[in-house]
């Protein structure tokens, strides 16, 4: 009996290993197709690409007259990050508010895609920055407000933030002063 069941348990390693060379050549046929269809995906996107020359001829004048004033939003964005990064460094433990990851929100992507000039990489890049400042910004500010002024606006708000469905209502005082200490420990949400 012993050695029909080790007889079994050796064909059994033999066809998981037949199994997992199988499985290998499958993935490695499947990275090899990947990379072919890669290339050939870039090629098609680079017939979409504007050369640079051709970009700037076909800009309107009051688009490129204005783009200082665009690329002069850098020193803002800029001061808003630093800002931002330190305040909640100094802050948030302080308050036992978890940090908000900065890379969750700064995603820069778009520079690989081979349809894109170098001025339009750059302006891609410029937004993810930008956009990504801001969401970084609203959702240290969202996790701020939960703890300090979780209430509702007696208005509707346009585009609240996620957190301000779980505020009280405007004029609930009961609520607010029984449910604050909770709140401010309702954070689930943003452990890793």
């Amino acid at each position: 009996m012993r050695q029909h069941i080790d007889e079994l348990l050796t064909r059994i390693a033999a066809l998981q290993d037949e199994l997992d060379e199988e499985y290998r050549k499958a993935r490695d046929e499947w990275a090899q197709r990947r990379a072919e269809l890669a290339d050939e995906f870039a090629r098609q996107q680079r017939r979409y690409k504007t050369g640079l020359f051709r970009f700037m001829i076909r800009s309107r004048l009051l688009v490129v007259l204005t783009s200082p004033v665009i690329y002069a939003g850098w020193i803002p964005f800029l001061m808003l990050d630093v800002f931002v990064t330190v305040y909640q460094a100094i802050c948030f433990p302080v308050y036992r508010i978890p940090k908000v990851s900065r890379s969750d929100y700064l995603v820069f992507d778009r520079e690989d895609l081979p349809y894109l000039n170098l001025i339009e990489k750059f302006n891609c890049f410029y937004c993810s920055y930008g956009n990504g400042v801001a969401a970084y910004a609203r959702e240290v500010a969202a996790r701020t407000e939960q703890y300090w002024c979780p209430i509702k606006h007696a208005r509707r708000v346009k585009a609240a933030h996620d957190r301000y469905p779980r505020f009280f209502d405007h004029g609930d005082a009961e609520a607010f002063k029984q449910g604050l200490n909770r709140l401010r420990r309702q954070y689930d949400d943003c452990r890793s």
